[in-house]
């Protein structure tokens, strides 16, 4: 795991929040799409939706794991910012921002993952690091499957961070 694409951590209270940045050679419009567009979403996340608006139904279907993820948007500025919490009903909020914006040809992406207190931010950066690499992989044209050595790679690599932290 290349620690130049590892997440920057901090604290706002007892929430750990941590910050990825990716650079894409695509649009903003083209990495917009794979959040809005069902067809796209399944190819990087799950199979669902995420309605573009402010309170906007957000249903994901993890088939695999069992896992279903019913929230709302909870920030949008359409083309730019997407907030959802990534939770079921009855768990506890845990925001995930997506932020896109021009860069030269091309786009930075950054995404925010809040984890709530108790549970291990490095688990789940982990799987949001896998993720990513689907969702630049489908932006490519080359879609691929939850890539578990990266999840992995990932995990471990986060380990020290965490307990550093003091977190999870």
């Amino acid at each position: 795991m290349d620690d130049t694409q590892l997440a920057e951590f901090s604290h706002d209270g007892d929430v750990v929040v941590a910050r990825m940045t990716r650079i894409s050679s695509h649009p903003p419009p083209a990495i917009w799409r794979m959040f809005t567009a069902p067809e796209l979403l399944a190819r990087w996340l799950a199979p669902g939706r995420i309605e573009p608006r402010l309170g906007g139904a957000v249903r994901l279907d993890f088939a695999d794991s069992g896992a279903v993820i019913d929230s709302e948007v909870s920030a949008f500025e359409a083309g730019r910012v997407l907030e959802i919490s990534w939770s079921a009903p009855g768990e506890p909020v845990r925001p995930v921002r997506w932020e896109v914006a021009a860069s030269g040809n091309g786009s930075v992406l950054t995404l925010a993952v809040r984890t709530p207190p108790g549970e291990d931010p490095g688990r789940a950066c982990a799987g949001w690091e896998a993720h990513l690499a689907m969702l630049l992989a489908a932006l490519d044209g080359a879609p691929i499957k939850f890539p578990f050595e990266i999840f992995k790679a990932a995990r471990e690599a986060y380990r020290p961070i965490v307990a550093a932290l003091g977190a999870g």
